[in-house]
């Protein structure tokens, strides 16, 4: 539709919303202003893709976009994870699973590894509340982890983020 046709609508189109945007990829690889937008949570941008052959190429993808990540840590920021000592590890996978299965039916549908890197932040979350709840893992985060990769190896399915396969890898608590 063009601009004169809106406006016979009583319609407008915000001017820092409203771009044309190039959607570069393999074949297109020319270098312009705007190359990504964001839409609906998803943030649409070139990206590495494989092939059927196994082979890497630029594609113009969907993934969950940052504002949506932060959106998300906010969340889970608001459930405290760290007071909550009172309850056991079946109790946080019952109070919560149903929004990270949420999550997880929503923004893993498009480049799920970008999802993915976000929900094990929740392992490092789930080690601090090890360590408030258990005393033998008080300052012992390796320790902590360890003992949530035993429990995740146990019970794979206890939380929807570990199905996804964003399990505690038992030693290594990470950079980030």
């Amino acid at each position: 539709m063009s601009h004169s046709s809106l406006t016979e609508r009583g319609l407008e189109l915000h001017p820092d919303k409203t771009c044309i945007i190039y959607c570069k990829d393999a074949d297109r690889t020319g270098s312009h202003e705007h190359t990504r937008f964001t839409f609906l949570g998803y943030e649409f941008r070139p990206r590495l893709a494989k092939n059927k052959h196994g082979k890497h190429f630029v594609s113009f993808l969907p993934a969950v976009s940052t504002q949506a990540m932060k959106a998300m840590g906010a969340v889970i920021r608001s459930w405290h994870l760290s007071r909550r000592s009172d309850k056991s590890l079946d109790d946080l996978a019952r109070m919560f699973n149903s929004i990270v299965q949420g999550w997880i039916n929503y923004y893993g549908r498009f480049y799920r590894s970008r999802l993915l890197s976000f929900l094990r932040h929740l392992n490092k979350l789930l080690v601090g509340w090890a360590c408030r709840k258990y005393k033998r893992l008080k300052r012992r985060e390796r320790r902590a982890m360890a003992w949530l990769a035993e429990i995740a190896r146990r019970s794979p399915r206890l939380f929807a983020h570990w199905r996804l396969g964003a399990r505690p890898d038992g030693w290594a608590m990470g950079a980030g």
